[in-house]
């Protein structure tokens, strides 16, 4: 899937500008840059949420996670679920909140739901959801350590079961060398870098990571 010649204003200010990517499917592309580079505007035209010129090809249905877990209030915990699936498929459900930690939350309302609790519920509707594609918007950066790090992992082992397409963005760049294949930075709505991740799964929360220090360098320079 790809971006080719790709526009974007807000008003007279310019997103992108004849701006071009290519994303390798069923592979974890983490988008870094400053705040502005043009990172969630970059999903949301992905995601079909934006007008913009240019296009888009290759992209099919997207699954969107956010920074907040963004639950229907109205609805338990599987009825979030069921929300986003045909009725035919919702046996799958079960095993998905298992899988997410949280079994015996079924007939939770998001209000009762702890902040991890709440995202582990979003990151399980996001995967349920049919999907070819799933875009990530900071959805570590208002967790605390503990909690990142286990969601992480959580994400991680997801991708290697299903081996989706996953573009996210992130501020952080050990995020983005635990969890991607590849890092592209972005300045001003242009290609800063594009960086490799070649590290095997699963990558150790708390060891530095190889690609850190060229993604910190291209963000700093």
């Amino acid at each position: 899937m790809k971006l080719v010649s790709v526009t974007k204003k807000y008003g007279d200010r310019t997103v992108f500008s004849d701006f071009s990517l290519e994303f390798e499917e069923g592979k974890i592309t983490a988008i870094l840059g400053e705040s502005g580079a043009g990172k969630t505007t970059l999903l949301n035209i992905l995601a079909g949420l934006t007008a913009y010129g240019g296009k888009v090809e290759g992209v099919g249905r997207c699954s969107y996670l956010f920074q907040t877990p963004r639950l229907l209030p109205n609805l338990t915990v599987e009825g979030n679920l069921r929300f986003v699936l045909p009725e035919s498929e919702w046996g799958k459900i079960s095993g998905m909140l298992r899988r997410v930690g949280l079994d015996g939350r079924e007939k939770s309302y998001p209000a009762s739901l702890s902040g991890g609790e709440a995202q582990r519920a979003a990151i399980a509707r996001a995967f349920l959801f049919p999907h070819d594609l799933l875009l990530m918007d900071e959805p570590f950066s208002s967790l605390d350590l503990s909690l990142k790090k286990s969601l992480l992992s959580l994400v991680g082992e997801l991708w290697r079961e299903r081996g989706d397409t996953v573009i996210f963005v992130t501020h952080d760049v050990h995020e983005a060398a635990l969890l991607s294949h590849r890092a592209v930075v972005l300045r001003k709505g242009e290609l800063r870098a594009d960086i490799p991740v070649d590290a095997p799964f699963p990558r150790d929360f708390f060891a530095r990571q190889p690609a850190e220090e060229a993604l910190i360098r291209a963000l700093t320079e």
